[in-house]
């Protein structure tokens, strides 16, 4: 009892001591999509139910600590283990793009099931369905990291929100090239780029699996406990 008392009461201050960011939802956008995902993201919390499902621990990069991608470029050199997956996912031909992803109905396919267990937990049977078509949000982006071949070896979906844009859905092929890191980097790079975004978010810390976290921490994420609103 005693033990699981400590442990709660350092879970509060953990919480306590984490930088409050506020973050905005943006009608405009999408009115219809922006106020589902508004609802999603402020929610009780499954575990917590004292706190809104995406605000303790949620996990953010600060962009507006970037000029350009030149200027995040260098943030990842003194990160030198992400930089080297990077450029060891480069040297072997792979290439980041936005998609339709449409035409790749056949490898997000087999991405989905190319393993059973991601993050120590079973893909969720939604994935294990081969989808025939897609329908594209227009506060979306999607992008894929395809091989020197042409072949789709990782996607991923952005969210753009209001003030923050928030990965939505992040999967790949495990083969060690580092196409993930790539990934992450080209797609941090280019919210930048566009200059309309104060952070990015890649779902929270909390739940996630240590080596989820040394991800995330790689490219500059960090968590902060968020305040939503919607405009």
């Amino acid at each position: 009892m005693l033990n699981k008392l400590s442990q709660l009461f350092d879970q509060v201050v953990a919480v306590a001591r984490l930088p409050v960011v506020r973050l905005q939802f943006h009608l405009v956008l999408n009115p219809e999509n922006v106020e589902k995902s508004y609802r999603y993201y402020t929610k009780p919390h499954p575990k917590y139910k004292i706190f809104p499902n995406k605000a303790v621990g949620a996990a953010l990069v600060d962009l507006t600590r970037f000029r350009s991608r030149d200027d995040y470029a260098q943030e990842l050199k003194r990160r030198k283990e992400a930089e080297r997956h990077v450029k060891k996912a480069r040297s072997k031909g792979y290439a980041v793009m936005e998609i339709d992803r449409n035409d790749f109905v056949d490898d997000i396919h087999e991405i989905n099931n190319s393993v059973e267990i991601r993050q120590g937990r079973p893909m969720d049977p939604a994935y294990r369905d081969k989808k025939t078509s897609y329908q594209s949000e227009v506060n979306f982006r999607y992008y894929g990291v395809l091989s020197q071949h042409g072949q789709l070896m990782a996607y991923c979906e952005v969210a753009y929100l209001g003030n923050f844009a928030a990965f939505n859905r992040v999967i790949g092929i495990r083969n060690n090239d580092g196409i993930m890191h790539l990934m992450v980097a080209e797609i941090i790079s280019q919210v930048i780029e566009t200059g309309k975004f104060d952070y990015l978010m890649y779902d929270t810390y909390f739940g996630a699996s240590p080596g989820l976290k040394t991800f995330k921490k790689m490219f500059g994420f960090e968590p902060y406990r968020a305040k939503y609103s919607l405009l």
